[in-house]
């Protein structure tokens, strides 16, 4: 019997409607997928799900009965939990804290001991290390997703909605994913499946609906539609050189860094990155790619040699990286790169306000430049007076790269540039980075999928244990001999 479904549900936000009559069952021991690009009503489907939201119009069932949930924590005391794409974490709690936060042991007296032992014990059946008594602010960004989805094994789950719960995670934890849905499936839990990465969907899912603008305009059992044909029943078009055309560097050194160290985090990395070329770094989750772009831009403190267009220049902050033409775009847009809580405009021109004005703000000014990022980067925005935080992930990204690049650098390191991101905005951001190439600026693209850094680079880093293990360019730029060194494996690949 179908444990959750939404029966011909519509939903509006004042005169806009994002869902259009959607139908779609959660089936107990089925991982049911949903994809589809970034604004196509994933979201407030499974916040509607989740007890976040209700329907304009249409049903939800539970047990096949019409119910209505008064909010999220009264959905999840009826087994339905939510692991959101943004950690729903307390910063300033320790891991076993956020495990149990709202369902604390022992009563009037807090049972600490008891919590902790159960946290560590989750923690070991999902392969991590993590101490329950660290503080959620002190952990890595895949730590936090692992904390997220131990806090969602601890309930008496009956439907398990994740939302892009593998995009943070490194190849192992990713693998350790999969072995518990495959238990949770085993043990009768329904799950939805929300990802933009199609080889997981291709791998897990029992049953594949496809939105796109609100509608359900696809659905597919296992088997029945492979990646590509995902991808073009999301966009309504055929996907065809989804990575754009390789240009050719001029040759000339753009930026050269020598015996880089960031204490504790990198050691000793050599590089050079030529005008116009796309350099790509790879490695592991913790093998100091990001340590390393941090390190250039004056994020962490760093030793070494850095010369630009052949001059040495000194670092100690993010305004000498400006000045030297370096800009930085995070992995981490929603924490470190956009104010979630401000407009479109503070977001834009933050960086870089005393082209604005000094005393006083131009404001005109600056919804210039505004218009001209929405249009250069097709920022899609219902409104240019909404928040940043409202936006679609994708959309997110694009107002980010609009604010990188407002400053005009000549040298842009991305971290992560599409990381929860849709396949149509995707394209969108690969034909950007390298447009910024054919005009002559210097780019490194730090990723953590493969296909996304070979399909972008000229040449690719690889780093292991904060080091550079090796390079790998043309012929032999294949995720094998990637994969071989970021793990240190012996002996040379084809």
């Amino acid at each position: 019997m179908t444990v959750l479904a939404l029966r011909d549900v519509s939903k509006s936000f004042g005169p806009i409607q994002v869902l259009h009559n959607v139908d779609l069952a959660l089936e107990p021991g089925e991982v049911h997928a949903l994809i589809g690009e970034n604004g196509a009503g994933k979201s407030t489907i499974m916040k509607t799900l989740g007890g976040f939201l209700d329907p304009t119009s249409g049903e939800l069932l539970l047990d096949g009965k019409p119910h209505r949930f008064v909010s999220g924590p009264e959905a999840e005391a009826a087994g339905i939990v939510v692991i959101h794409q943004e950690f729903n974490l307390a910063a300033d709690l320790s891991v076993s804290a956020n495990v149990f936060l709202g369902r604390e042991l022992g009563g009037f007296r807090l049972d600490h001991a008891a919590m902790r032992k159960q946290t560590a014990a989750l923690l070991q059946r999902l392969h991590s290390h993590i101490d329950p008594d660290t503080l959620i602010r002190d952990l890595s960004v895949p730590d936090r997703q692992m904390v997220e989805i131990a806090k969602a094994l601890s309930r008496n789950t009956r439907v398990l909605i994740m939302d892009e719960p593998s995009a943070v995670l490194t190849h192992r934890e990713v693998g350790t994913l999969y072995e518990q849905i495959d238990r949770l499936r085993a043990e009768g839990v329904a799950i939805l499946y929300c990802s933009h990465r199609l080889d997981e969907v291709a791998h897990l899912a029992d049953r594949i609906t496809v939105l796109r603008d609100g509608r359900v305009v696809r659905q597919a059992m296992r088997g029945e539609l492979n990646e590509d044909g995902m991808a073009t029943a999301m966009v309504g078009r055929e996907l065809e050189d989804f990575y754009p055309p390789k240009g050719t560097p001029t040759g000339q050194v753009a930026l050269e860094v020598k015996g880089l160290t960031v204490p504790g985090r990198v050691h000793g990395v050599d590089l050079t990155l030529g005008r116009g070329e796309v350099l790509g770094i790879a490695g592991l989750v913790g093998s100091g790619r990001t340590e390393l772009a941090e390190g250039l831009v004056g994020l962490r403190n760093s030793t070494g040699e850095i010369r630009v267009n052949g001059q040495p220049i000194q670092i100690r902050g993010l305004r000498d990286a400006f000045a030297a033409g370096l800009a930085y775009l995070t992995e981490d847009r929603k924490e470190a790169g956009l104010l979630l809580e401000k407009g479109l405009r503070e977001n834009l021109t933050l960086a870089t306000l005393e082209r604005f004005g000094n005393l006083r703000l131009d404001t005109k000014a600056e919804e210039a430049a505004l218009d001209r990022a929405t249009q250069d980067f097709d920022i899609r925005a219902k409104s240019r007076d909404m928040v940043a935080g409202k936006l679609s992930g994708g959309n997110q990204q694009k107002l980010l790269l609009a604010k990188t690049m407002l400053p005009d650098p000549k040298i842009i390191i991305i971290d992560e540039p599409t990381r929860g991101i849709d396949v149509g905005t995707k394209r969108q951001i690969y034909a950007f980075i390298r447009k910024l190439a054919d005009e002559g600026r210097s780019v490194i693209v730090i990723s953590s999928e493969m296909t996304e850094v070979i399909g972008l680079s000229d040449r690719v880093l690889v780093m292991r244990e904060g080091r550079l293990a090796g390079e790998v360019a043309g012929p032999a730029m294949t995720e094998e001999n990637i994969v071989r060194l970021a793990m240190g494996v012996s002996g040379e690949a084809a």
